[in-house]
């Protein structure tokens, strides 16, 4: 790293808090290493409370751009100057891009799911799939699969901050798309179970799993699973994580969320530098496996 940082090279960030976990700056330095591309890719622990001045930051410093995670991505829309269609319409924003001061959000969580779906042979297209979480991630994946083609989506999520929003997101997807989507309440365990059974899909979109939620989930055992069940986390760290253990156990194909990580990645590498990320040679460094 040291011997191609110059007075030249131009940095990307990553805000989020926690952020240390992140396999995102070792993905981004070695594909601008791989292509002789001369940025440089760092996290930064920044959560809502400091939020307004990181991105300031970024016009001050004249950053690329970032990408930003969680806590942040349904929030930092507010201090940028522009949206695009996708994140106008999700509601968050998970890359920005500088263009000469100007600072305009991005969503590319979506696409990198459904293309990681594509990239592990998983072909949801025209069918059911229950989905738990309405965050930015959650909002992201369930606003593209119904683009994509996606039949029937449940949604589920606890009543909390996000509920409104959940509400938006099912509305705008009856309103603008072919897929019918339905939100339950997440405690209402009857309709979990019932929603599962006929679905084809089943994903987390919450942070349960990772730091600090490690070994929790809110499936509650694994009597809602069965063996042709395919079962997906946006949760890469750690790469196994409790829901998928319980899936592991009924003998579902799963798939943890390197994948997704890997393509809304190289989404995002193409929107800072106009480049295609180097997938597969990605794939063999950072010894990404899907379950």
């Amino acid at each position: 790293m040291a011997e191609r940082i110059t007075g030249h090279t131009e940095l990307i960030g990553l805000m989020a808090y926690p952020i240390r976990h992140s396999s995102s700056p070792a993905m981004h330095n070695e594909a601008f290493a791989y292509l002789g591309l001369d940025y440089a890719y760092l996290a930064f622990e920044v959560d809502n409370s400091t939020l307004e001045d990181a991105v300031k930051g970024i016009r001050a410093l004249k950053l690329v751009g970032s990408n930003v995670s969680m806590p942040n991505k349904t929030v930092v829309g507010k201090y940028l100057d522009k949206l695009s269609p996708a994140a106008e319409l999700c509601g968050a924003v998970n890359t920005i891009v500088n263009e000469n001061g100007v600072l305009t959000g991005h969503i590319t969580d979506g696409i990198g799911y459904m293309q990681s779906l594509k990239d592990y042979d998983i072909d949801v297209i025209g069918k059911k799939m229950t989905i738990v979480g309405c965050g930015g991630a959650g909002t992201a994946i369930q606003i593209q699969a119904a683009l994509d083609g996606v039949k029937e989506m449940s949604i589920f999520n606890v009543k909390d901050a996000f509920w409104e929003n959940a509400q938006e997101t099912v509305n705008k997807i009856n309103e603008r798309t072919n897929c019918k989507a339905t939100l339950y309440d997440l405690a209402d365990l009857d309709a979990l179970r019932r929603e599962i059974a006929d679905s084809y899909l089943l994903a987390n979109a919450t942070g349960m799993g990772m730091k600090p939620l490690e070994g929790q989930t809110w499936l509650p055992d694994t009597s809602y699973l069965r063996p042709d069940l395919i079962v997906t986390d946006t949760v890469y760290a750690p790469a196994k994580t409790k829901f998928l253990e319980m899936a592991e156990e009924v003998g579902c194909k799963r798939m943890n969320g390197f994948g997704m990580m890997l393509f809304q990645g190289a989404a995002a590498f193409k929107l800072w530098t106009g480049k295609e990320m180097p997938i597969e040679h990605m794939k063999e460094v950072l010894g990404i496996k899907y379950e």
